[in-house]
């Protein structure tokens, strides 16, 4: 049986193509550092680990060398790209700017639905921050990631700035210790009320402090 992604509900995934069920799982395996930076990368170990077929874990696997989440090496085939720190700001400051486009895209577009959604995931987050519930706090993330997305019908956007969302979330995995989970939650509840009041202004200021605490955290770990 294919496993669930963690951090969907599994009945978001009863009619999503194979490749793309693939893809999020792989892409949570490395968000969360169960494929460890640098570590080889094996279509038959992933499609046992995951019950997927081999032909969406290889077309998945082909996307995220694409994406940069993946590297192919000659000799030593498929790795995990590493966590380059001074690299991870250039990351924050392009996910920035497509942040706020998607972020104005959604609080002129998203329906009465869509902005409650959005709140809700944030309130959300934070109620599993002070309860100190990472896999949760995750998931209400992703959430919001997903409605926020849907909500901007901005595909090229979305496309260009889920993987670096992954790599940000594979940061915060990596270095933890070091964050704020209840700041974190705090930013993105400034994101999501600034959506829902359907101000553009507001709602790019929103994404603006969200990526400051991205920001800030990074530079704590590389300053160490």
């Amino acid at each position: 049986m294919n496993r669930p992604h963690p951090f969907l509900p599994a009945n978001a995934q009863t009619k999503r193509r194979a490749a793309d069920i693939a893809y999020d799982t792989i892409e949570a395996m490395i968000a969360t550092l169960q494929l460890q930076p640098g570590s080889p990368v094996v279509e038959a170990d992933i499609t046992d680990a995951t019950g997927l077929g081999r032909t969406p874990v290889r077309e998945a696997l082909l996307r995220m060398v694409t994406s940069g989440l993946i590297v192919q090496q000659p000799r030593r085939g498929l790795l995990v790209s590493n966590i380059d720190l001074a690299e991870h700001l250039d990351v924050i400051q392009t996910r920035r700017a497509l942040e706020g486009l998607i972020a104005a895209c959604s609080a002129r577009r998203a329906t009465a639905l869509q902005r409650k959604d959005i709140v809700r995931c944030a309130e959300q987050m934070l109620q599993t921050a002070e309860r100190g519930d990472l896999d949760d706090y995750m998931r209400a993330d992703h959430a919001l990631d997903l409605v926020n997305h849907q909500a901007s019908h901005n595909r090229s956007a979305v496309q260009c700035v889920v993987p670096l969302i992954v790599q940000c979330r594979r940061f915060w995995y990596a270095y933890q210790d070091a964050g704020d989970v209840c700041e974190g939650a705090r930013a993105h509840m400034h994101l999501a009320e600034g959506i829902a009041t359907g101000n553009e202004a507001h709602a790019v200021a929103g994404a603006n402090r969200l990526m400051d605490y991205l920001e800030k955290f990074a530079r704590r770990i590389i300053d160490q």
